[in-house]
């Protein structure tokens, strides 16, 4: 069999074996993945009422490439990242007051997204967009499911429905729609080089 022929992430069928060399390969590109999100987070492509960010984009990239192990590492990181206060997230502040806010389901959707993605990844699905887009719609239901139960918590469902979910559904599904056809289209480029 072939590498672009095995199941697995593009780490899993591409990176350098050896336990070592996985290992610090691991770290930088956790780290990496996390500058990634961080870049994401900052990147609003509509302002009002809600911004809307390409966490969700980043996350279902990160995720297909990297399976679910490091994939959720990254995730992690990035959290832990916020949570000491490092500037990572959408807004100008940080920390654990801020991971608590109205924010703090759909942080925590984040690490569950990760691992269904990157679950699907291991299982070879990113080879497929058809595949890849339900893998990556069912976590972004998940990552709403959450965020929308911890703002309904704070500020009652009705609000949090109609400004934590309705605002986001729209872009959401366009941001599944790409990351999946990329992921598919960039393991077809794999495959010929």
């Amino acid at each position: 069999m072939s590498a672009a022929t095995l199941p697995g992430s593009f780490v899993s069928t591409y990176f350098p074996s050896g336990a070592a060399k996985r290992i610090v390969g691991s770290v930088v590109l956790a780290f990496l993945g996390s500058a990634v999100m961080t870049l994401a987070a900052k990147t609003e492509i509509y302002a009002q009422p809600v911004p809307i960010t390409l966490q969700t984009l980043a996350i279902f990239g990160l995720a297909a490439a990297f399976g679910r192990n490091l994939a959720v590492a990254t995730m992690l990181l990035y959290l832990a990242q916020g949570l000491v206060g490092l500037p990572v997230f959408a807004g100008p502040v940080a920390g654990p007051a801020y991971m608590a806010s109205h924010t703090g389901g759909y942080l925590a959707g984040f690490v569950i997204a990760a691992a269904i993605v990157g679950q699907a990844a291991d299982r070879g699905w990113s080879r497929s967009p058809f595949k890849m887009f339900g893998a990556m719609l069912v976590a972004d239901i998940l990552v709403f499911a959450l965020g929308f139960a911890w703002l309904a918590s704070l500020i009652g469902p009705n609000k949090a429905w109609l400004g934590g979910v309705v605002p986001f559904i729209v872009a959401d599904l366009v941001k599944i729609a790409l990351a999946s056809a990329l992921v598919a289209a960039l393991w077809k480029l794999f495959r010929r080089a």
